[in-house]
């Protein structure tokens, strides 16, 4: 069976196979087959569509920093491809391209096929938001949805910047000394010749098309720039370059200084101001770490083998193998293509090193998260006593000037939710609020242990996750998973409104419930224990958390994610602000 003949068996086959496969699109047609009716496709996208990892020969400190960004991840991420799919089949493809103009802007244009996976695609489409999808940008296009243009052209083409290129033109000058090519003809590291000036790249603006998009009932799921518009931040000039690339991750304090790039082993300018392009950020990766963090060494290695490689077993590390040496693991457990110890433990080197990276990136998304919000309490009503019920509450403050508490895409994710527990003198937990269930989720009602019955619950629940509301054909409204005005006819369709949205502000039978805490706002967190949890007297304790993940569980179930999407989506569940107070009950 071949992909030519079959592809949709080949899907199925994969899906089945490979248990870790962490992105599953129909297979429709493959680059083969591409080649095959346009040979000079594979040509055009790698001459005219430079990728990050031949940009990194001379910035390496910005190509590391990007390799596990947000921005890389755009187009592996498998539950953004679940999602895309998701959302197509319920529109009977309504939605087309719309989503992988953002998240694979240059497959987009090389008109590759939305539902292709990622093995059938470019490795530039593969790079997701990569450099020249703004360092080849040289028009303001402001809100478009993602419908920008890249301008193609050779490595040696000019790239856009801020700066006057002086710097540059000294390395062309002496390209012998530096031992750089600045035309097809020369030998060297291929560089670019120019600098196109665009003042808009360092600014707001230029982030608008991809951070403020409306999707298409008409319902806005990014909205971002509508909220940084009418902060504090944009009333004092400060722009998201300066918080999500500055030297702080989420505050604007300033910059690094760092080489802008080191061509030959000389460390080119190298105190000038670095902006840091991991564009700190609230998102992680949950996608195989064999296939992102981007690495030119994993590239190497086709996605399929990488998929079918256990890492979590320890495949390739010195303990694993030496069990695998003295029979204590059956060879028989590996693939073909993993059959060969030297590839386990070069493949091991390779995930060592992408771990290290998403330990970095954790540790900024810790920083990000607590840089830009305060919990304070608790703060009783009245003098806790034996017997009776006890109130207090918990202030969370949104100290970022620039944007809601949470913001980014909304609708289904983010999530951020207080976790709050009370521990008697005895060590009992005999109250809490924002707990899960066996799977995760909060305890709300979207729980599939609360519809079971198996808990309870959580009437007290603090969430700032903001919901769709969905009208059904009849009947109040309800939260829903995705903005989809679903037709009563037998072919569900996406239609555009009758009603201009900006008269209603959101598309007829859909709209947003934000919860969210504007900048700089505060929000009480009021709780009530009941009595019955009350009955000790002594030195009682409340432990106090915020929480945060990307995805809710029962959103993952709905788009039809795998067992391995969910364990990493909570492996990367953060707690935030986490303390423990003590009070005495009397």
């Amino acid at each position: 069976m071949t992909n030519q003949s079959c592809p949709l068996q080949l899907a199925r086959h994969f899906a089945a196979a490979f248990l870790t496969l962490l992105l599953i699109v129909p297979a429709t047609q493959s680059r083969a087959e591409k080649s095959a009716s346009d040979p000079h496709a594979d040509v055009f996208a790698e001459e005219n569509y430079p990728t990050a990892a031949q940009c990194g020969t001379c910035h390496k400190q910005i190509y590391r920093e990007w390799a596990s960004s947000n921005h890389a991840y755009s187009s592996i991420s498998p539950m953004f491809h679940k999602f895309e799919q998701k959302i197509n089949d319920l529109s009977s493809g309504t939605i087309r391209a719309f989503c992988v103009r953002c998240h694979q802007q240059v497959g987009t244009q090389l008109n590759e096929r939305r539902d292709l996976p990622l093995w059938e695609r470019s490795q530039i489409a593969r790079e997701g938001v990569t450099c020249i999808t703004c360092h080849r940008v040289q028009d303001q296009f402001y809100k478009v949805n993602g419908e920008r243009h890249i301008v193609p052209g050779p490595i040696y083409s000019k790239v856009t910047g801020v700066g006057d290129g002086k710097t540059l033109q000294k390395i062309i000058d002496n390209r012998d000394e530096y031992r750089v090519s600045a035309s097809p003809d020369e030998r060297g590291a291929q560089i670019h010749t120019g600098i196109y000036k665009f003042d808009q790249i360092n600014k707001s603006e230029f982030c608008v098309s991809c951070h403020q998009v409306a999707v298409n009932p008409g319902i806005k799921l990014e909205v971002v720039w509508d909220q940084y518009r009418n902060s504090p931040a944009a009333a004092a000039g400060v722009t998201c370059q300066d918080c999500h690339m500055g030297k702080v991750p989420g505050r604007a304090d300033g910059y690094e200084t760092a080489p802008v790039a080191i061509v030959n082993g000389e460390e080119i300018d190298p105190d000038r101001k670095h902006s840091n392009h991991a564009f700190y950020g609230p998102g992680y990766p949950i996608a195989h770490p064999g296939i992102f963090p981007h690495n030119p060494d994993a590239a190497e290695i086709p996605i399929e083998d990488w998929l079918q490689f256990d890492y979590r077993a320890g495949w390739g590390s010195p303990e694993f193998e030496e069990k695998v040496d003295a029979g204590e693991i059956s060879e028989d457990i590996f693939p073909d293509a993993w059959a060969d110890v030297v590839d386990r433990e070069e493949a091991y080197e390779i995930i060592q090193e992408n771990i290290e990276l998403l330990e970095e990136k954790r540790e900024l998304r810790r920083q990000v998260m607590e840089n830009g919000s305060r919990l304070d309490g608790p703060f009783f009503s009245s003098a806790p006593r034996s017997g009776s019920s006890m109130s207090f509450k918990i202030k969370v403050t949104n100290t970022d000037d620039g944007h809601n508490l949470p913001s980014g895409s909304l609708g289904a994710q983010p999530e951020i939710w207080l976790n709050v527990a009370v521990v008697s003198p005895s060590g009992k937990t005999v109250w809490e609020s924002g707990y899960v269930d066996s799977i995760g989720d909060m305890a709300d009602n979207h729980s599939l242990d609360v519809a079971a019955g198996t808990i309870e619950h959580d009437n007290q629940l603090f969430n700032l996750q903001t919901k769709f509301l969905f009208t059904n054909v009849k009947g109040t409204d309800r939260e829903w998973y995705l903005p989809i005005n679903v037709d009563i006819d037998q072919l569900p369709f996406i239609r555009p409104p009758n009603v201009p949205t900006t008269i209603l502000n959101h598309p007829p039978f859909i709209r947003m419930e934000g919860r969210s805490i504007p900048p700089l706002g505060v929000r009480d967190a009021n709780f009530r224990v009941p009595s019955s949890a009350m009955v000790e007297k002594g030195t009682y304790k409340m432990a106090i958390r915020m929480r945060s993940r990307a995805e809710p569980m029962y959103f993952m179930r709905f788009v039809e994610a795998t067992p391995e999407m969910e364990e990493a989506m909570n492996e990367w569940m953060l707690d935030f602000h986490a303390y423990t107070v003590e009070f005495d009950v009397k």
